[in-house]
């Protein structure tokens, strides 16, 4: 077995993932290496953007993503793998479209390599819109109805079948179409949760895949592929955030030994791809991106060689990992008051951009950097202060008692790491409007330099209505 300066700093890295779980720390402390850069790059937006009206009075929120950024982290997760593999190996990294939704975020993906993993029928439709081509996108639910099956094996998108019910389905569509889809199979390696119980796919009693470790499923799967020569592929989604990356490699092992299994008993391979998922956790507590696709992807070589030598085409379907770090939510502290002796400062920012971190604090606590009126890091000493959203319920609190530079009517907040799983996925309590999302490119070594483009605009108060029912001709209730 293999052991290097690598897995000694991936011990100490979960150690760490481990530990930002339950704790937030101050934005803008301690931070070296990328993290730095990627720290003057916010900088640097936070200024042009209350500078230009980007955000301010008439856009009390918005959300930020850093270009420079995920095209940095693109590039990184395809030398990962590409440093680990022969020359020539199939790879495909297919971004969780789940993580962050948004057409123009997918186009910058497919322009660095990236494909897409899709989960519903919108989610095909976004990434149809960004120009994906189906062969580098995959279908992965619980859930998919026939016409979902029909249309993906009609356009040859990859589809994972999720359990036996599902298959059957996919039989019966494979003898009256033609199509060249991969078609494989989703299993549960089993190997127990992370500490994120609702985020944990590979429980024993996972909705996800089919239990390799009940009885008989084991050589269910393997009677189904000998079964179905076109079956070519499994798949296993093991991680997600909060799980440790040993555990998310003794799922990828066991994928491939059964992988091995099924190619031993058919004489021949028949399985050719395995798809290993995403879910590599992404590091809360600074600017520094921890664990990294590098460190994931040697330590795949460490365990299980036999996955990386060549012989089997590979995809990931990495989501959080790529967007995380390089997205902030900017918000104007409309008021600052006091409750019982405490400073709080009442944002537009609270439970409908950061629903996660306002109903689960304590797994998905946000760092919170504070900007004065002019969009500078707000500098003084640090004092415990609410940072509250404008939904009307007491716990609508992005922060609790969290040191800061006293926050005044006027100032701004950020909320980092905010990239996946926050602004793209709205939840419209009290109808709150969905904020834009701007892109930027900056660069630290010339000041001032941002340029934006609008990713997604505002809602308007009239999309509002008509979201709710409120066209004109929709009367039906009256006429009950």
């Amino acid at each position: 077995m293999a052991h290097d300066e690598d897995d000694d700093q991936q011990a100490r890295d979960e150690t760490q993932e481990t530990q930002v779980l339950h704790t937030a720390a101050g934005a803008g402390a301690g931070v070296a290496g990328a993290g730095a850069d990627v720290a003057a790059r916010r900088d640097q937006a936070v200024l042009a953007a209350v500078e230009r009206g980007v955000v301010g009075s008439a856009a009390p929120v918005v959300g930020l993503l850093d270009v420079v950024g995920i095209r940095a982290s693109a590039a990184a997760l395809r030398a990962a793998f590409d440093a680990v593999t022969p020359p020539g190996t199939p790879v495909l990294h297919a971004f969780a479209v789940k993580a962050t939704p948004l057409v123009p975020v997918l186009r910058l993906l497919r322009s660095a390599g990236i494909g897409a993993e899709v989960a519903s029928p919108g989610e095909l439709a976004l990434a149809r819109a960004a120009g994906i081509p189906p062969a580098d996108t995959v279908l992965d639910s619980p859930a998919k109805t026939p016409a979902e099956l029909r249309e993906a094996l009609a356009l040859g998108i990859a589809v994972n079948a999720d359990n036996p019910q599902e298959l059957a389905r996919v039989d019966a569509l494979m003898q009256s179409a033609a199509t060249g889809s991969p078609v494989g199979i989703r299993v549960n390696p089993q190997i127990g949760g992370g500490a994120i119980g609702a985020l944990s796919t590979a429980t024993a009693t996972s909705k996800f895949g089919v239990p390799l470790l009940d009885e008989g499923a084991r050589e269910w799967v393997v009677r189904a592929c000998l079964d179905r020569p076109w079956l070519t592929r499994l798949h296993a989604h093991s991680g997600s955030q909060g799980m440790p990356l040993e555990m998310m490699v003794r799922g990828v092992a066991a994928t491939y030994e059964l992988a091995e299994e099924i190619n031993e008993r058919a004489g021949r391979r028949q399985i050719d791809t395995i798809d290993i998922g995403g879910g590599l956790p992404v590091n809360f507590g600074s600017d520094d991106e921890t664990p990294t696709h590098a460190q994931y992807a040697r330590r795949l070589k460490a365990r299980v060689p036999g996955l990386l030598d060549g012989r089997y085409g590979i995809v990931t379907e990495f989501g959080r990992s790529l967007l995380a770090k390089h997205g902030t939510v900017l918000a104007r502290v409309e008021y600052a008051k006091r409750a019982g002796g405490r400073p709080i400062a009442v944002t537009h920012a609270g439970v409908q951009v950061a629903t996660r971190t306002v109903y689960a604090p304590a797994s998905w606590p946000l760092r919170i950097a504070a900007y004065d009126p002019k969009g500078r890091p707000k500098s003084g000493p640090a004092v415990g202060q609410d940072v509250a959203g404008p939904a009307c319920f007491a716990g609508d609190l992005l922060a609790e008692n969290r040191p800061l530079p006293l926050l005044e009517a006027g100032d701004y907040v950020a909320a980092l790491d905010t990239g996946a799983y926050y602004f793209a996925q709205h939840y419209s309590y009290n109808s709150l409007a969905r904020p834009a999302v701007w892109g930027f490119s900056a660069d630290p070594s010339r000041t001032g330099e941002v340029r934006f483009a609008v990713v997604r605009e505002p809602q308007t108060l009239d999309e509002i209505v008509a979201e709710a029912g409120g066209s004109a001709e929709r009367d039906a209730l009256r006429q009950l």
